[in-house]
């Protein structure tokens, strides 16, 4: 079983338009609703890919409910908290120009009853795990130690953690060494409070944390490629060109890849190979996770790693 949590879900609503004009009255081309948040988007590649799940967080409202039926309807156990306050919308306007525009709001606040509960919920659910997903934001009324505590809880009954946050989130969980991050070049400045400009300072500071205590840093860097490191070495691979459609949940699922991968005990190369194959697949749809798993595969078989 992997256990994801999504302390701050959303409602993903996305508009395309043909293009978007600041200060201007502007009509969408169609509308979409669906389950978010990265956490939700780590569940939807993993029940996609046949790997049991039990989804936590916090939900509230009809935002919540909607939320809810859908995690249920993938198949993955729904272990949510659920909370007084309204789980928030967030919404990407996808223009035909290429670009994509987020506007997310910040969420609910939590109270202490509410997180005592969720604390408790995710305690008995540890028991049943062999990996633990941390992702996205927080709500408001929640400590910025939230994930390490959390990290902490799992490290207690000797189980993976993968963290995959951003900002003071991200300092105080890699305080407690999850097994793995999954930082892009912004949160690995943020980390390391160093412009990151060229692959060399990227491995480097990949590696700095690894000499710190990570296992496993998983550095995307979005067209670019993604990173690899872990004490043993430091690879790189790219996808080749695709026509991207989409970039929200790239990161996302490739944190379900590793998760799998790491499950079947792949190798580095093979761990990275599925991560960019099918963080890249998922550009290619409108819906954030949802992967076309053919093209994926595709892809995979394209990939070439090289070791840094």
């Amino acid at each position: 079983m992997i256990t994801t949590v999504t302390l701050n879900p959303a409602i993903d609503k996305t508009i395309t338009t043909s293009r978007l004009l600041p200060g201007q009255v502007n009509r969408g081309d169609s509308v979409k609703n669906i389950a978010g948040g990265k956490g939700i988007n780590v569940t939807k590649v993993l029940r996609q890919y046949g790997s049991s799940v039990c989804a936590l967080g916090f939900l509230g409202g009809y935002t919540g409910r909607f939320i809810e039926e859908y995690v249920e309807g993938l198949g993955a156990e729904s272990a949510f908290t659920q909370i007084a306050g309204e789980t928030r919308t967030s919404t990407n306007v996808l223009s035909m120009d290429g670009y994509v525009t987020e506007i997310l709001e910040p969420g609910p606040v939590i109270c202490e009853e509410e997180k005592e509960r969720f604390l408790q919920t995710y305690t008995e659910k540890l028991a049943g795990s062999r990996f633990v997903v941390l992702s996205g934001s927080s709500p408001k009324g929640l400590s910025t130690d939230i994930y390490a505590q959390l990290i902490e809880l799992a490290e207690r009954q000797k189980l993976r953690t993968v963290l995959d946050t951003s900002g003071e989130l991200l300092v105080q969980g890699v305080k407690a060494k999850p097994f793995l991050i999954k930082p892009n070049t912004r949160e690995l400045e943020y980390l390391t409070g160093k412009k990151l400009r060229e692959l060399s300072e990227i491995r480097e500071a990949a590696l700095q944390l690894v000499s710190e205590g990570i296992a496993h840093v998983l550095v995307s860097m979005g067209e670019k490629g993604m990173l690899y490191a872990t004490e043993r070495k430091c690879l790189f691979a790219k996808a080749p060109g695709v026509k991207a459609l989409n970039t929200v949940g790239s990161g996302d699922s490739a944190v379900a890849a590793a998760v799998m991968a790491l499950q079947q005990e792949a190798s580095m190369e093979d761990t990275l190979r599925l991560c960019v194959a099918i963080s890249a697949a998922n550009t290619t749809t409108l819906e954030n996770a949802v992967i076309p798993k053919e093209y994926a595969a595709e892809l995979l078989t394209k990939i070439q790693v090289t070791e840094l």
